[in-house]
């Protein structure tokens, strides 16, 4: 059980599998300051993966809604496991692949965290579709196609407030008897809100 209030649970408490990208502890919490949800907030994170996102936000705000949307049975299982690690009861694990899965999905949410999905694109426009009114979105991407189709898209859906981060982030590490610095995978995570 994670007994501080602040985020930043380390990498390390979270179960894992190979090969499933984990968002790392100093981007999540960028990604959780850019969401600015409420206490009472609806959060759909599509394309949940290991479900830090889930678990941090369902600490950090226990009478929130969070759905955790992946579309891999393996790791969905992942994510319940690491909620009731963390004994997060405000999170909801949803299978299916996005965009059709998000059709029919309620409650609407107030917040979206995207973090991947192939349509990327047709996942944003889904999205935001979804979205209720004065919601937030935030996308994470790794790559320049990405950053571009999720700007663009952003741009064409006439989002308000559209902030671009791109975190570099180094940790100390030791490689023998040296220790020196090695960089976290660089992310961008860009950010809009709906009228």
């Amino acid at each position: 059980m994670w007994q501080y209030v602040t985020p930043g649970i380390p990498d390390a408490q979270f179960e894992q599998l190979p090969g499933i990208p984990l968002s790392k502890r100093e981007v999540r919490v960028l990604i959780l300051s850019a969401l600015r949800m409420e206490a009472e907030a609806v959060l759909w994170d599509i394309g949940a993966g290991t479900g830090t996102i889930p678990v941090e936000m369902g600490l950090l705000a226990p009478k929130s809604t969070i759905l955790a949307i992946e579309r891999d049975e393996d790791v969905a299982k992942l994510i319940r496991r690491n909620c009731d690690r963390f004994q997060v009861a405000n999170v909801q694990v949803i299978e299916g692949s996005a965009p059709e899965c998000l059709l029919d999905l309620i409650p609407r949410p107030t917040h979206i965290c995207l973090e991947g999905g192939r349509p990327l694109k047709d996942i944003l426009y889904a999205a935001w579709e979804a979205l209720q009114p004065g919601g937030r979105l935030v996308a994470t991407v790794n790559s320049l196609e990405n950053l571009y189709g999720i700007s663009e898209g952003l741009a064409a859906l006439q989002a308000r407030n559209i902030e671009v981060i791109q975190s570099a982030v180094n940790r100390l590490e030791t490689r023998g008897i040296h220790q020196t610095f090695a960089a976290v995978n660089p992310m961008f995570i860009l950010s809009g809100e709906k009228l």
